[in-house]
């Protein structure tokens, strides 16, 4: 049995909006525990982001209806927070809101022969859930870290987390059962 974390969206752009900025400090460094608490127990770390083309041609239908693009490739609002611990780990870039549309994210965990993915990041109830949803169609176990994840919307987020893990059972633990995971689920 192995474990991975996903770190998703911790983009500037997204701190961006006046409800997360407020959580930033504390998200970012419940961020780095996990990914010190998954360094140690040799689990793996994939850094997800989100970017667009200028182009149009990786926009969402939602943007294409406005006309208008944001998290474009090479700008400061798609890099990762500042402090958020990025060294030497991995990143996959992503055009929708799971992290397995479009990526080879499944491959790398069938590899590694992962069966649990430990989600944080933002935003609950857009990326980190769609995330869950499709990890779960893809017959992985999902622990969302509940210190490391935020929403712009707090009732969005306790109504899409209770049904994933309602219907999914999918679950929902401190940093200390994060840590305790990692330590059973070694890479």
């Amino acid at each position: 049995m192995t474990a991975a974390l996903l770190i998703i969206d911790m983009q500037k752009a997204f701190f961006e909006d006046e409800s997360l900025g407020n959580q930033q400090d504390f998200l970012v460094a419940a961020c780095n525990s996990a990914i010190a608490d998954a360094r140690e127990a040799g689990i793996a770390v994939y850094l997800i982001r989100t970017e667009h083309q200028r182009d149009k041609s990786t926009w969402t239908l939602s943007m294409l209806d406005d006309d208008q693009g944001f998290l474009f490739s090479g700008t400061e609002q798609a890099e990762f927070v500042d402090d958020l611990d990025v060294e030497g780990l991995p990143e996959l870039v992503k055009t929708r809101d799971s992290a397995f549309f479009g990526t080879d994210l499944l491959q790398r965990l069938r590899i590694l022969e992962v069966d649990t993915v430990v989600l944080a990041g933002v935003s609950t109830h857009n990326c980190v859930a769609q995330t869950g949803a499709d990890a779960y169609a893809n017959n992985l176990r999902v622990v969302y870290a509940r210190d490391a994840v935020a929403s712009t919307n707090s009732e969005y987020a306790q109504n899409v987390l209770g049904v994933l893990m309602d219907e999914y059972r999918q679950v929902s633990l401190d940093a200390s059962g994060i840590r305790q995971l990692f330590s059973k689920k070694r890479a």
